[in-house]
């Protein structure tokens, strides 16, 4: 089966991995993103699907626009019998749909039609979901509207951060792809069109969702941290100033935190206070989170109590003080 691949980022890549490693494939090139400015140091480098395919000296595209008249050109000459696409960042236009004879083969970080769209993975995180999958699917013009194939439920740990999640539902995601490939070639796999009615979206996040509500209970809170790590982060401010923290939730039977009792209740969200187990911050239904790490704008991040101690803080006073620039 001659298969052209198609991704960008780490997600992609144990499933390149995966079909370059099986007899049953030929893995005839890849499609992925420009050389761009990546990591911290926005160092011009290339994507990891890139990187992966220069090491196995296979075919490389990188088109601007996958659109391109070229790109089109370049398809029929490659006679791909599949196109595998994971997290490639473009849309695929319908007149490049027709091309292969299997079609394109989409591999989804969620069980569509749940979570439709560019951040599954977070959206079900900050959610507060436990369970999530993974969905192979037949691209059509629509966004991960095409008939389901295969589906594999992955628990959410209770810890889990979006990154971690990512890389074991991108393992998992690896032998689902083959098998798909796999269960197509032989006829083994019905197609299931998806219920639209039941579709829920998981949109793109944006810099403004790492902003704070302290008014949300502390659990609600915590899953938004955790699926917005690395970015956008979780940001507040303190004394005018931009802070990003990490914590964790503090049980209201156990909590060594802020205030026994009704004077929590009474504390507005945000105050927060310091004793000798750490620092904690009230949230919405009386509820707590113990801070953990905090990161200043441009700085690095630091243990809660070191950062308390250093700028010396003082009990009561409260995060989101003031509005962000």
């Amino acid at each position: 089966m001659r298969v052209l691949f198609c991704g960008t980022p780490q997600f992609a890549v144990p499933a390149l991995e995966h079909l370059l490693a099986q007899q049953d494939f030929t893995v005839i090139g890849v499609i992925t993103q420009p050389d761009r400015p990546r990591c911290r140091g926005m160092e011009i480098s290339a994507s990891p699907v890139k990187q992966i395919a220069a090491a196995a000296d296979l075919k490389i595209l990188q088109p601007e626009k996958i659109r391109a008249p070229e790109v089109e050109e370049s398809l029929r000459r490659l006679q791909p019998d599949v196109v595998v696409i994971i997290a490639y960042g473009q849309i695929i236009p319908a007149r490049l749909l027709t091309i292969p004879k299997y079609g394109w083969i989409n591999l989804h970080g969620s069980l569509l039609p749940k979570y439709r769209g560019g951040a599954p993975i977070q959206r079900a995180i900050a959610n507060g979901e436990t369970t999530t999958g993974l969905t192979t699917m037949r691209i059509d013009t629509g966004m991960d509207t095409g008939d389901i194939l295969l589906q594999r439920e992955i628990h959410i740990g209770p810890k889990e951060t979006a990154p971690d999640l990512a890389a074991r539902m991108a393992e998992a995601g690896a032998p689902l792809m083959a098998d798909t490939l796999r269960g197509i070639v032989k006829g083994t796999i019905q197609p299931q069109p998806q219920n639209h009615h039941r579709a829920s979206y998981a949109p793109v996040l944006k810099k403004e969702e790492g902003h704070i509500d302290w008014t949300r209970p502390a659990e609600e809170i915590y899953n938004r941290m955790r699926a917005f790590t690395p970015w956008p982060g979780a940001f507040t401010t303190l004394r005018s100033r931009t802070v990003h923290i990490w914590a964790e939730p503090v049980s209201k039977r156990v909590s060594p935190g802020l205030m026994p009792g009704s004077s929590r209740e009474r504390a507005l969200p945000g105050t927060l206070g310091i004793n000798t187990q750490g620092l904690f911050v009230v949230c919405g239904g009386a509820t707590e989170l113990h801070v953990l790490f905090v990161k200043r704008e441009g700085g690095k991040s630091v243990d809660a109590m070191e950062y308390a101690h250093a700028i010396r803080l003082t009990e009561g006073e409260r995060f989101g003080d003031s509005q962000l620039p």
